[in-house]
């Protein structure tokens, strides 16, 4: 796997590919050093990009400045990726920009609902991020939920707002603590 690191408006960004598409995003939020070592894991080193991966790379920038970009052409590399996640990542890539659904949806879609946490599971697991949008998969009370990337719920937060979608408690609905 080849891999390369970049700058964009959210931070730096890195991302590895193989022959068959790209197989690894790392979201903004590591410090230089240890982006480095989590992109070029698995004896994943730097490479020349070609000109798909430079395209990628100008969607990416492109997004991050808040433009609504379709990664759905970008071929993807999904060996070693469990059954189950390729089938909730393929549900997922039908969400576009500013668009989102919640685990549960997904689980329902893949046959039942008590897969709501296999889906949460196969979220945290996305080996690309962004590209396959799990930032767009909230909770069922519109709350962010989880979210694997550094920076946590925030980043996905942030992520969303580009896109134009708040997300909290439906309007005229209240949240109790208890």
């Amino acid at each position: 796997m080849e891999t390369m690191v970049f700058d964009t408006a959210l931070g730096e960004f890195g991302i590895g590919w193989t022959d068959a598409g790209l197989a690894r995003v790392q979201l903004p939020g590591l410090d230089r050093a240890a982006l480095l070592q989590r992109i070029n894991r698995g004896g994943a080193e730097a490479g020349e990009p070609t000109r798909a991966i430079e395209d990628l790379v100008n969607r990416i920038e492109d997004y991050a400045e808040g433009e609504a970009v379709d990664f759905s052409v970008v071929p993807l590399d999904l060996s070693g990726v469990p059954d189950f996640n390729r089938r909730a990542y393929d549900l997922l890539l039908r969400i576009g920009w500013g668009e989102t659904t919640t685990y549960g949806a997904l689980a329902r879609e893949l046959g039942d609902v008590a897969l709501s946490r296999a889906v949460g599971a196969a979220m945290g697991a996305n080996p690309i991020p962004l590209v396959i949008p799990c930032h767009r998969v909230l909770a069922s009370d519109g709350r962010p939920g989880g979210f694997s990337a550094p920076g946590g719920a925030e980043s996905k937060l942030r992520m969303l707002e580009l896109e134009g979608v708040s997300v909290g408690t439906p309007a005229g609905q209240m949240t109790f603590g208890f």
